[in-house]
């Protein structure tokens, strides 16, 4: 049977005044089918992309999502608890292949499975990453249109920042003279206080040489310990969307998205060898299909881990990989799927003398009741921030023998090696039975080790296999091993005498440390470069500079997949900076 078009408004579960807009729910529902785009995909890629495209009124664009809608989603809009939605019905619930590096542990890989995609379900940290960062991908793709200087006005057309919801003085938090107020995704700094703030600001100034406080990381200079900026809004997470697919921009009439649809397959258009528009998709688990076609390009935006796999399945990849799974190859395209970059990460909790940590509320099914009571009525309370309080972005010493066997993998000298996030509570669902605790994670932000998406098997809708290859290097477990020892030295400071009651683990030693992060690693959920940009001339790659796929015609890619190197940072705003600039790249080259 199928679904008639619906109507949502989150007044109705969230008590927010909001226009009503129309979504429709089969092919059939799209009166008219004469489109000039469709993307796949509506996380921070597809969603930028929608929205710039059809700011032109002649322009009509289809957006795919395989996700159901936002709306309504309590554990999406308040930000405190994002910890909900992992593993949930809005997640797509991967599974990596058993890392060699760590005892053959899988690893959980979270990406969002909902309108928004991942910005929806994540931890809403803003980070641009370094400026050297985005100069490195100038330099790899020979084009300085990549370069920092060069993407600012895109920065900037993303970035809404607004007052934190407790009206707070925020001198001296961040730098307003690096940040926009008229863009369209919400940002803002803590709207609530947490009991380590004054701590940790007292430890950037006790051990200010090895942990210098940084006004604002997202300046460009990101080297120092600072207050998390997130994408947030009026205590409301601010996903893609919330803000390039609100209200006022999901309403236009040239904009239709498409809900609860797998893409199978994009296909040639017309027989045409090198011309792919067409994309093939079910809305029944694949009992039935269905073809649509672009008239101008197919924009493919479903993320580090799906671009690749319907690129695969497409005939577009390696051709003796996809001959030996029985798929004939249509373009040989042999990076595809390779150089799958990741943050690997442990999550170090330190049982800590306090009540005020994010145990108390998740463990008190009443209390957890009364501040989202609280977030429902008023917008306040401890549920309108993430976890996340303070981030730092830190480096090795220059002399680290790590150094004498590699060479320095950061993007350039202000770039870091590794981050530290402090979370005042246990970053975990659900919350440990008893004890209170301060997290102090850390996560290589500039990781040497490479993996790669394969498909599992010839049928679109299995899951890929997920090979992150986590510490195949040398370099990255280094890191970590030396991102801890550094932690230990940041809570020796007087400013946690009496707070730390025990750490996380007594290792010392190399061999010991290498078990526990055996143990205890994970993914930061910030995958990339699995359809990689390139220069026009590289034989290698998946991209060109203008993120069209290289030696085919009609078909372009817009999300992490095409980081030729994962930037210092966490990915949502390298994201967003990307589609950015492919909107204006698409514009420009249709004249729309």
């Amino acid at each position: 049977m199928l679904l008639p078009v619906f109507y949502f408004s989150l007044s109705i579960a969230l008590g927010t005044r909001y226009a009503e807009a129309a979504v429709i729910s089969t092919l059939d529902d799209l009166v008219d089918k004469s489109l000039d785009f469709v993307v796949i995909g509506a996380g921070a890629g597809g969603g930028v992309i929608a929205n710039r495209l059809t700011e032109n009124p002649d322009v009509s664009v289809l957006l795919i999502e395989a996700g159901g809608s936002n709306e309504g989603v309590l554990d999406v809009a308040a930000p405190g608890l994002d910890s909900f939605l992992i593993n949930s019905a809005w997640d797509w619930n991967f599974t990596s292949t058993p890392q060699i590096a760590l005892n053959n542990r899988t690893l959980a890989v979270s990406r969002g499975f909902i309108l928004g995609g991942t910005t929806s379900i994540n931890q809403m940290v803003y980070t641009r990453g370094s400026s050297e960062d985005y100069d490195l991908w100038a330099n790899i793709t020979d084009d300085e249109g990549w370069s920092w200087d060069n993407l600012q006005k895109y920065i900037r057309k993303n970035e809404r920042f607004t007052p934190p919801v407790d009206h707070h003085n925020t001198t001296g938090q961040f730098d307003p003279n690096v940040h926009s107020f008229d863009g369209i995704v919400s940002v803002s700094l803590q709207g609530f206080p947490s009991g380590i703030d004054n701590r940790t600001i007292q430890t950037t100034s006790e051990l200010s040489e090895e942990f210098p406080f940084n006004l604002d990381m997202n300046s460009g200079f990101q080297l120092g310990i600072g207050w998390v900026q997130a994408t947030i809004g009026d205590g409301t997470r601010s996903s893609s969307a919330a803000s390039y697919l609100g209200p006022s921009f999901i309403s236009r009439p040239n904009l239709h998205v498409l809900l609860n649809t797998r893409v199978l397959r994009v296909l040639k258009t017309d027989h045409q060898q090198s011309d792919f528009r067409s994309v093939e998709f079910t809305q029944d688990a694949g009992v039935t299909t269905h073809t649509i076609t672009a008239s101008k390009e197919l924009i493919i935006a479903a993320g580090t881990i799906m671009t690749p796999h319907i690129l695969m399945h497409s005939g577009i990849g390696d051709s003796e990989e996809l001959k030996s799974l029985g798929i004939q190859t249509v373009h040989h395209l042999p990076s595809v799927g390779k150089n799958l970059t990741e943050q690997p990460i442990v999550r170090n909790k330190w049982l800590v003398n306090s009540t005020g940590t994010l145990e108390t509320i998740a463990r008190n099914d009443t209390l957890l009741a009364e501040v989202t009571e609280e977030w429902e009525r008023r917008r306040m309370g401890p549920i309108v921030d993430p976890p996340l309080s303070f981030i730092g972005w830190l480096r090795l010493p220059e002399n680290s023998s790590i150094f004498q066997q590699v060479v320095d993998p950061a993007a350039g000298p202000n770039t870091s090696h590794y981050e530290l996030i402090i979370t005042n509570g246990a970053l975990s669902h659900p919350a440990p039975a008893t004890g209170n605790f301060l997290t102090f994670s850390t996560s290589v932000s500039s990781p040497t080790s490479r993996g790669s998406i394969s498909l599992n098997s010839s049928n679109p809708l299995e899951y890929p296999l997920i090979n992150f290859n986590l510490f195949d290097t040398a370099f990255d477990r280094f890191v970590v091993r030396e991102a801890y020892r550094n932690t230990k030295k940041f809570l020796a400071a007087q400013s946690w005498d009496g707070y730390i009651l025990a750490s996380p683990t007594n290792a010392t030693t190399d061999d010991e440390l290498d078990e526990y992060i055996n143990q205890n690693a994970a993914t930061e959920n910030h995958p990339v470069g699995t359809a990689a940009m390139s220069s026009n001339s590289a034989a290698y790659g998946v991209v060109d500079p203008d993120l069209r796929v290289k030696g085919l015609v009609g078909l372009r890619i817009v999300d992490a997949s095409v980081f030729p190197r994962l930037p210092a940072a966490h990915t949502q705003v390298p994201v967003y900076i990307v589609a950015e600039r492919a909107a204006d790249l698409i514009k420009d080259f249709w004249g729309i």
